[in-house]
């Protein structure tokens, strides 16, 4: 049996402090008590001697966040698991919502294709598509609200399959994954950036064309078209672009 003294205690560490802890709490059989000045304990004296100012103090028992370390450690790494992205969304979700922004340089020399409407400009935007911006901010907003790679990943520019193709097969490419996880359109918001041309005489042709291609009803299909106020690329007719927003509903 060993008597610990109260006199002459000094400051201890936080490592000197755990060499004890991990002792008493890997050793059971080893019991602590306190005895008003003196305390008595029935293990060896080797022990820290950072050990008494803590015996004194408080009947040893292992700290909560000790005690229960493993079971956090346990929920943290399901939580972990169950955090992953999977290839499909989630069977409870009753309803998913995405985003989805493009934009593209406007050149000479190249059609200006929008919603898959061919619209009478002097330029046109470079792509390795159709450059159609507003199709593609669609098709990446119905993926990110799948949970899915975006645009760029799934048909991506350096693939010489892709050269010059209609964005109309992206746009039935993610309607089909979007079937197939078992969603349908509940309703979509696009917003085209551009200061020329005028959208005006073509935004219902270019909404009808879409809805066809989403196999949407005109109800739940908006477009709206926005100048730049003649700043930066956008407001220069140096460049055109599109943000998108879906609502997924389960079927």
């Amino acid at each position: 049996m060993c008597f610990l003294s109260t006199k002459n205690l000094k400051p201890v560490s936080s490592e000197a402090m755990s060499s004890s802890l991990s002792f008493i709490f890997n050793n059971p059989s080893a019991t602590i008590h306190r005895s008003g000045q003196r305390s008595h304990c029935s293990f060896a004296t080797s022990l820290s001697p950072a050990l008494p100012t803590l015996l004194l103090r408080q009947t040893v028992k292992p700290p909560p966040n000790l005690r229960h370390s493993a079971k956090v450690s346990a929920v943290l790494a399901r939580q972990e698991t169950s955090s992953r992205p999977s290839s499909s969304p989630h069977p409870s979700l009753p309803f998913r919502i995405g985003h989805g922004f493009d934009l593209h340089r406007l050149e000479p020399g190249y059609p200006l294709i929008i919603g898959g409407v061919n619209i009478p400009h002097d330029r046109g935007c470079e792509a390795h598509s159709d450059g159609d911006v507003l199709l593609h901010c669609v098709v990446d907003a119905i993926l990110g609200a799948l949970g899915l790679p975006d645009i760029g990943q799934i048909f991506p520019d350096n693939d010489p399959k892709w050269k010059g193709a209609a964005s109309s097969l992206f746009i039935k490419e993610a309607v089909r994954l979007m079937d197939e996880a078992g969603y349908e359109l509940g309703n979509l918001d696009a917003t085209l950036i551009l200061q020329k041309p005028k959208l005006s005489p073509h935004k219902e042709t270019i909404r009808a064309n879409l809805c066809q291609l989403l196999g949407a009803d005109p109800s739940v299909v908006n477009l709206k078209a926005k100048t730049h106020e003649k700043v930066d690329s956008l407001g220069e007719n140096r460049s055109i672009a599109a943000h998108t927003v879906v609502l997924l509903m389960r079927k």
